[in-house]
């Protein structure tokens, strides 16, 4: 059974997030609070490096996304995009890319990302939530994506939208752009689970802890890139993908680990 023990923890504070990994699980905090942590493009750049700061530590096994202040993310900061107005259609492409990046990036981590929204998830933060694996928050917090109110399109978000919740609920949520609360969310399969405020670090710590002692890391992160790609894959083509995956699986250091202990049932803690 493999050793467990307990590096040091390593934090960073950038301009707008903070990082910091300590029993294998990192936190990256947007911390923005006078902007309701809205998104620009510094923001967006610092957060594609805490994802690959967690994804490249051997040490981290689960990532925890939240937020510092009364709203998990309100979306694109308004003087922002009042500066993308005078944009070239080259100059919003290589910046709508740059959002693009980091949701796939989230969406496709090695690790396994929980977001804990505690406030207001709105637009484009309503998105931060949407790519991660997990999501817990409070009854208070609301979820939209309201850009069809202001003449804008929900584009990006869309595509991993319709893959999280079906198309005629990502409809009502896209074409209305009306705000809902925590528990339709949950309802609409957007959110896991609704906790009350005071409880809701220790729930995802709980949450994140679990996973670390009780799952292989290799297998979750085999799993989570599976469940993307047989989406992309005829039947034929992805039932084949999946033997294939399931054959190679059989041969990992973790599967053998964890067959013998069943097989000696003992307790295996990853």
């Amino acid at each position: 059974m493999r050793q467990s023990h307990t590096p040091a923890p390593e934090t960073f504070a950038l301009q707008y997030v903070n990082y910091h990994c300590t029993d294998r699980v990192a936190s990256i905090t947007l911390n923005r609070p006078e902007k309701r942590n809205a998104l620009n493009y510094q923001m967006v750049t610092e957060l594609k490096h805490a994802f690959d700061t967690a994804e490249n530590d051997d040490e981290c096994k689960v990532v925890i996304l939240k937020a510092t202040g009364q709203a998990f993310c309100a979306g694109a900061d308004l003087e922002y995009l009042q500066q993308l107005k005078n944009n070239s259609y080259a100059e919003n492409l290589e910046d709508s890319s740059h959002l693009m990046q980091l949701f796939y990036q989230i969406y496709t981590l090695k690790k396994v990302v929980i977001a804990q929204v505690s406030g207001p998830a709105i637009a484009s933060g309503c998105g931060l939530a949407t790519v991660c694996d997990f999501t817990y928050t409070v009854p208070s917090a609301r979820f939209g994506y309201t850009e069809v109110k202001i003449g804008f399109l929900p584009a990006i978000v869309k595509v991993f939208l319709l893959r999280k919740i079906g198309e005629a609920r990502s409809k009502e949520l896209l074409l209305t752009g009306d705000l809902i609360s925590a528990e339709k969310a949950k309802a609409f399969g957007l959110v896991n689970e609704v906790v009350p405020e005071d409880e809701l670090d220790q729930a995802v710590r709980d949450l994140a802890q679990r996973l670390c002692v009780q799952n292989s890391g290799q297998a979750m992160e085999v799993t989570k890139e599976m469940i993307a790609r047989v989406q992309e894959l005829p039947l034929r083509d992805a039932l084949e993908y999946a033997a294939e995956r399931n054959a190679l699986a059989r041969a990992t250091e973790d599967c053998q680990l964890g067959i013998q202990a069943f097989l000696d049932k003992q307790p295996m803690t990853w």
